[in-house]
């Protein structure tokens, strides 16, 4: 029997609120359903669930709604509680040694898995990737009854943090002789720093499931990014029967091509277990060859390189679909990031998608990897154990981050706590610093244990803890937490917006994002920082209630569309040159009122005209911005950015017309046809010259033709009231969003859009077929069960 990696995502069974398990009332039935496997009610394979919802993973019933003031702000004022899923699944197998693992990368929280009707275990963690070893349990010729029940009713974090099964599940099915699940440990090193001298320092782990013991070969074969074998190294291992053996290797590889944030490269290692000759089982492992360095007087190295850590926290939600973000999205959300400068991404506050890391790794971007609970309990270090296993191997990973401001941080009892943390997590990985987002107590107990010390805010401190900590790297782990809503110019907290000008600071933790920046870029001794936060994210709507319903720290908005702060950063972090000229320029009733008009450009200067006439030309102050005060009138804002004395680009603001058209720009032309990807489609409202209306809301209604359904729509609008599980959306600043999944085949996708008095648009994507990852379908209610 070979391995097998079956996906389980498509049409569960799914019931919103609680089903009690039955209480037995006659002896009998006592006696009966206490017995291994007789678990009665949900999990029992004849529970008619053929009046309950249909649904494909990933799945956030949260994000449904509806929205309501008696809902937990943090949330966005969305509901929890609990619910269940059921799934069936056939089996074909006729191997008596072969072993299955039930793996799911995430559910928040507190599931309850059964099979077949014995009850698998519980996962209280609503971040972590667990699995089940169900070899005992599963029928192997016959349909499998899957029931899980999840409480969502409590909080591990402060913000939306949704509500379902919201990442992939699932059934792995290996031979007898097999690489343990996470079994295969990738560790490149380089002799003295010498990036063309690699050893590959390998660990696997082997499970032999049989009642003989056996002797194999682990044959571990390196292959460059097109797939031809570098190297290969052989072991050969006495398996005892029924335990686990751990085979270390060292593969020595001449001037690997490195992974950096500009070219990605990655390697793959191959894993075969060899039982008289012939292969038994073989999984495959991506890594990278990169060097990493954190230097307390120069800051962070790659490839001996000094690169400062442009980088933003962020929250795992998603406009249209909560916390069940798909891998394309994913994918997305980490190109947006890139496209403003950045470079590298924290996971705040917990261990992320796997698929976010894999976008990580194959497009270039750093990862600060971090643990939801700063615990040093069974469950805790169960968590932190799993988040290294899972996410070692994955180069783009650099610190591994203990927690985020707790209030131990600065008590030894916390100390403690967070040493037992890293020594549990240093016997895993000890390639990479460990670190803390601390909010205060820098030079304190915490400190003492950490690599690199984290600072969140405070940045009128850090020349001090560097001039008496001088041998402590440090990283700014988190700041800023400016708020912007996008496309609004004048703050209103009753309402819950606040103006998109770098003006707004209301907590005494807040700074702008002008005065972050030039503090960190003007220290070499700062290895970079990570602004609060790439993206808006529900709840949390700081310094605003109700009626906002998502965060305005964004750079981008829930969306993903860009804030004019983004134009700061595309400025300051990247290379390219940039000039944004901004408000929008639609003023009706305030002709002649003075305008603020502001510019970020990384150009030398910058002069303004209003209809033809200058209004001045300002020199561009370094990690700054130019502005002038203009009396409004329609017409075309014209700015120009000089460098050495010569125009080099202009940026335009034009009073539009009325609405008359919609728009549709899909993120990609082609998606694949695996009844998976998903393609994101930017809507825009226009004006009778083809020009972004910026008041514009109508209401916009989309359908879906061909190979595709919509899964969710959104506007980035923190105090929109309507559903992202829905086919319409008013548009905010001109904008919507509708996200919608591919089919399994191939075909035109057509996305058509139509509002009310404007000329309708559509979108066409080609859908191309592509061979899906290996899914089991689901078996209906009216098949036979067997056992």
């Amino acid at each position: 029997m070979k391995r097998q990696r079956w996906l389980l995502d498509s049409e569960w069974r799914f019931h919103k609120g609680d089903i009690a398990l039955p209480v037995p009332k006659w002896q009998g039935d006592t006696y009966q359903w206490c017995k291994t496997g007789n678990q009665q009610g949900v999990p029992h394979a004849a529970f008619d669930d053929n009046a309950w919802r249909v649904v494909d993973l990933p799945h956030d019933w949260a994000v449904e709604g509806p929205i309501d003031q008696e809902n937990n702000l943090a949330n966005g004022f969305l509901p929890k509680g609990v619910a269940w899923y059921r799934r069936r699944f056939r089996l074909d197998e006729t191997d008596a040694d072969a072993g299955y693992y039930l793996e799911f990368d995430g559910i928040f929280r507190n599931a309850t898995v059964w099979l077949n009707g014995h009850r698998l275990g519980a996962e209280p963690g609503g971040y972590i990737s667990f699995r089940f070893d169900v070899s005992d349990v599963i029928n192997r010729e016959g349909t499998n009854t899957l029931a899980v029940r999840v409480d969502a009713s409590e909080f591990e974090g402060w913000w939306y943090e949704g509500a379902g099964i919201y990442r992939h599940v699932w059934l792995v099915t290996v031979p007898g002789v097999h690489v343990a699940p996470w079994g295969v440990y990738v560790a490149p090193s380089f002799a003295r720093g010498d990036l063309s001298k690699s050893v590959v320092n390998l660990e696997t782990t082997v499970s032999n499931r049989g009642r003989e013991p056996v002797m194999a070969d682990i044959v571990s074969t390196l292959l460059d990014p097109k797939g031809k074998p570098v190297v290969a190294v052989r072991s050969r291992q006495r398996l005892t029967a029924e335990t686990d053996a751990v085979v270390r290797q060292k593969a020595p590889v001449r001037s690997p091509r490195l992974w950096s944030l500009e070219q990605p490269t990655l390697y793959t290692v191959q894993t075969e277990i060899r039982l008289n000759g012939k292969q038994a089982d073989s999984v495959e492992t991506r890594f990278g060859f990169r060097h990493i360095r954190f230097d307390a007087d120069q800051g962070f190295f790659l490839n001996h390189e000094p690169v400062k850590l442009q980088g933003t926290c962020n929250h795992q939600d998603h406009a249209g679909v909560g916390i069940a973000v798909p891998d394309a999205i994913q994918e997305y959300r980490i190109r947006k990031l890139k496209e403003i400068g950045c470079n590298a991404f924290r996971c705040a506050h917990n261990p992320p998608a796997p698929e976010l890391l894999d976008a990580c790794d194959r497009l270039g971007m750093l990862v600060m990897d971090e643990t939801r609970r700063m615990e040093s309990t069974t469950d805790g270090l169960q968590q932190l154990g799993a988040m290294i296993l899972r996410d070692r191997n994955h180069p783009s990973i650099i610190l591994w981050s203990m927690g985020n401001e707790e209030p131990l941080q600065s008590q030894p009892e916390g100390a403690r706590i967070v040493r037992s943390m890293i020594r549990h997590a240093r016997r895993l990985d000890a390639t990479r610093p460990f670190t803390f987002a601390m909010s205060g107590g820098w030079g304190k107990e915490f400190s003492a244990e950490l690599e690199v010390q984290g600072c969140n805010y405070g940045i009128v401190n850090i020349d001090q803890y560097h001039a008496d900590h001088p041998r402590h790297p440090m990283v700014m782990s988190e700041n800023s937490a400016s708020v912007f809503t996008r496309g609004i110019y004048e703050t209103d907290q009753a309402r819950g917006l606040e103006s998109a000008y770098d003006v707004n600071s209301p907590k005494w933790w807040n700074t702008t994002t002008e005065t972050v920046w030039k503090t960190i870029a003007e220290r070499p001794f700062m290895s970079g920082s990570f602004t609060w936060t790439g993206f808006d994210y529900r709840g949390e709507p700081q310094p605003c209630e109700w009626p906002c319903i998502s965060s305005h720290f964004g750079i981008l908005d829930t969306c993903g569309f860009s804030k004019d702060i983004a134009a700061y950063y595309r400025s300051w972090w990247g290379t390219r040159p940039v000039l944004h000229v901004f408000p929008h320029w639609n003023w009706a009733g305030r002709e002649g009122q003075p305008v603020s008009v502001w510019c970020y450009s990384n150009c030398e200067e910058v002069e303004l005209q209003l209809n033809g006439r200058v209004l001045g030309r300002q020199a561009v102050p370094r990690w700054g911005h130019v502005e002038w005060s203009v009396p409004y009138e329609p017409g075309t804002l014209t700015a120009t950015g000089f460098r050495r004395g010569k125009a080099v680009m202009q940026s335009v603001r034009e009073t539009t017309g009325v609405p008359v058209s919609v728009h549709l720009i899909p993120d990609r032309p082609v998606i694949r046809g695996d009844g998976e990807d998903v393609v994101m489609v930017r809507v825009e409202v226009m004006d009778e010259r083809g020009r972004l209306v910026p008041t514009a809301d109508n209401r916009i209604e989309f359908t879906a033709k061909g190979p595709g359904c919509i899964i969710g729509v959104g506007n980035g609008n923190p105090i929109c009231h309507e559903p992202d599980v829905a086919t319409g959306r008013s548009a905010f600043g001109g904008l919507c969003a509708v996200f919608v999944r591919a089919g399994r085949g191939e075909g035109t996708l057509t996305v058509e859009a139509s509002s009310m008095g404007l000329a309708g648009g559509a979108a066409s994507i080609r859908v191309v077929h592509r061979r899906p990852r290996a899914f089991l379908p689901a078996v209906p209610m009216d098949t036979p069960q067997a056992g």
